[in-house]
């Protein structure tokens, strides 16, 4: 009998991560696969293809990996249940030749090849010489994507507008930083004298790349989409929905859901924007005043090593309290985001071995006064005990579940959602220690509140509800979900555009914050009921964040029964 044949889910899971890999390096480089450092992956609609193609003979394997003695126990059935949920879920995003109109100001697959190079080792030559490899691979890679967004031209199958002049904009800073080099030259600077030459050239070739995509875009792509609609209508959403949060979701329950959770969150900030200004207007004066005259962080500088100092002390006072945290869980680093990224802050995880640490990203937005009431709570959800706590876990116990479990089959919303519940359990247990902390912390639970209502809103373009204090009756639309989001948030201007086209090329992502919270939280409070007064917290954080990743069809079950 063959190996594949004799294989139980776990091993098919495993297996599919290593075949994925070789498809995808920049998948690898994140792993921390040395292999994959001088390569990337075939973005070509034959590339596609193969990976689609992999996901089926994957599944099929499943099938008969379940039917094997053992194939059935807890520990398989976990993995299988999330390894066919993961698999299906992004078929169908495969099926529908979503790849070919893949345009975002954050997520696309030229997002992605740019990314990897910020994670990738440079700490030796050897490296060096790998990612001088990988700077000369940088045209192919991107002139496949333009294949795959010129065949979607062809069906159209169109990218949105505001995204695709967004995306313009940020190749023309990846094009030029503003000294006529691109952001590869200013990466590749930072490599030995020995490779000089062959780094310097090779970052100029990277650069004719992403010169001659946008001017593609520019000229050909964004012409042609114009006129087409941002949003995305009912069957696609749902389809994003399903492959963002892992369920398939009551959508008008959860859009009412979301303007609960407005009304709550907004009722709160009233009365500590009380306590910062009083006889404010609203929470946003308040919010306004504080960025003129509350605590802040000068300096880009300092306010990396504040952000680390931020995450040191969370650790020292929640390891040994709340989590029991493994010595190579408790290292994250804080660093500044490149140039042209998105506005806003990300986490990279560790890689597989932990010799890349966790990191938390701050983009600056050309910002050199930071206020601390919008940097807080926002680190608890980036950091710890947030986006590091869980991730950095699951890589720890990786030998336990599955490589498959503790990386690439991530649930966007489990992982947000924890996120957001790490936010307020530092608010339950004291860490925001004033008013000015704790109104940041409740402006950035008013965002997550926000982007349930908005993105379902103008996606579906459904109906303001008549208790709305926004333009009730009227149907949303990309321009008043703008406005909503402006109006309710102490965000600037660019972030609150920035955040917007996040959600129109993102569809059903933005949900899983606020969503994938409520499963936490259901979770925990399902699991104290049964254990009544012998529920231990730290027990159960510990427990929930070594089972791998979970769709939120899964989740509250297999945190109630901890």
């Amino acid at each position: 009998m063959s190996q594949t044949n004799s294989q139980l889910p776990r091993q098919v899971a495993d297996a599919y991560v290593d075949e994925l890999i070789a498809l995808d390096p920049v998948i690898g480089t994140y792993l921390g696969v040395k292999e994959s450092s001088s390569r990337l992956p075939d973005l070509s609609p034959a590339g596609q293809e193969a990976l689609a193609r992999l996901k089926r003979d994957t599944l099929a394997r499943l099938d008969e990996a379940e039917r094997r003695p053992g194939g059935d126990s807890d520990v398989e059935r976990r993995c299988a249940r999330l390894l066919r949920e993961r698999l299906t879920a992004s078929l169908a995003i495969d099926e529908a030749d979503e790849g070919l109109r893949d345009v975002s100001n954050l997520s696309s697959a030229a997002h992605g090849v740019r990314q990897a190079f910020t994670v990738t080792p440079t700490a030796t030559e050897e490296d060096w010489a790998a990612v001088a490899e990988r700077l000369r691979a940088v045209p192919a890679a991107l002139e496949g994507y333009r294949e795959s967004l010129a065949l979607g031209l062809e069906r159209k199958l169109y990218g949105g507008p505001r995204a695709t002049r967004t995306f313009v904009g940020q190749l023309g800073e990846w094009a030029d930083a503003g000294d006529g080099r691109g952001w590869f030259e200013h990466f590749a600077d930072a490599g030995p004298e020995a490779l000089r030459s062959d780094l310097d050239a090779a970052a100029r070739e990277a650069t004719q790349g992403v010169v001659a995509l946008r001017e593609w875009m520019r000229d050909v792509y964004a012409p042609a989409v114009e006129g087409a609609p941002d949003v995305v209508g009912r069957e696609r959403y749902a389809r994003w929905v399903r492959y963002f949060n892992g369920t398939d979701l009551d959508l008008d329950e959860a859009y009412a859901y979301g303007w609960s959770e407005f009304h709550r969150i907004l009722g709160e900030m009233r009365t500590e924007a009380e306590k910062v200004l009083p006889g404010a207007a609203t929470p946003w004066v308040a919010l306004a005043h504080l960025d003129e005259h509350g605590t802040h962080i000068e300096g880009v500088d300092e306010v990396q090593r504040w952000l680390q100092a931020l995450m040191d002390e969370a650790i020292e006072k929640l390891d040994g309290t709340h989590f029991d945290l493994a010595e190579r869980v408790r290292r994250v680093e804080s660093r500044i985001a490149p140039p042209g990224s998105a506005a806003a802050p990300y986490y990279t995880a560790p890689s597989d071995d932990f010799s890349r640490p966790g990191c938390t990203w701050l983009p600056t937005m050309g910002q050199t006064r930071f206020p601390v009431y919008d940097l807080v709570s926002t680190w608890y959800h980036e950091g710890v005990p947030g986006h590091h706590l869980q991730l950095a876990q699951w890589k720890h116990v990786a030998a336990d579940l599955s490589r498959y479990q503790a990386s690439v089959g991530m649930v966007s919303a489990n992982a947000e959602g924890w996120a957001l519940y790490a936010e307020r359990l530092m608010d339950e247990l004291g860490f925001l220690t004033d008013a000015e902390r704790r109104l940041g912390y409740l402006d950035a639970q008013m965002m997550r509140a926000a982007r349930v209502v908005i993105d379902i809103g103008m996606h579906l373009e459904l109906t303001i509800p008549d208790h709305s204090p926004f333009h009730p009756g009227e149907r949303w639309t990309p321009a008043l979900a703008q406005e909503f989001f402006g109006a309710h948030s102490s965000r600037p201007a660019d972030f609150v555009e920035s955040e917007l086209t996040r959600y129109l090329s993102m569809p059903g992502q933005a949900i899983g914050y606020k969503l994938g919270e409520r499963a936490w939280l259901l979770g925990r409070e399902n699991a104290r009921k049964r254990h009544g007064d012998a529920f231990d917290l730290k027990a159960w954080h510990m427990a929930a964040l070594s089972q791998g990743s979970l769709g939120l069809d899964d989740l509250v079950d297999e945190l109630s029964a901890l």
